[in-house]
């Protein structure tokens, strides 16, 4: 299923620095980046529960926010891209 994950972590101090950058390398460890704080991430459902808990153990949630948008497993007729930064075609041919 593919989950959206959008984040806002306060970053005034170099604790919530420190913790911006836990929050993006964890995400980047299930996903891929497609905006500053947005990343899309084609994850079974264990892998979703594992991430926010991950995530949560992460934020400060008096200072910081997660969202997780789950747009399950027919998410190709719900995400319309426009512009720069093309997403992976996570069904497509992997070549290495």
């Amino acid at each position: 299923m593919l989950v959206l994950i959008t984040y806002d972590v306060k970053t005034e101090s170099p604790d919530g620095r420190r913790r911006l950058n836990r929050v993006a390398k964890k995400c980047l460890s299930y996903g891929q980046r497609v905006q500053n704080s947005v990343f899309e991430c084609n994850i079974d459902w264990s892998q979703y529960l594992n991430l926010q808990n991950e995530l949560k153990s992460i934020i400060n949630a008096n200072e910081d926010s997660l969202r997780f948008y789950n747009l399950g497993n027919n998410y190709s007729k719900k995400v319309i891209h426009i512009g720069t930064k093309p997403s992976v075609d996570f069904e497509g041919s992997l070549i290495v």
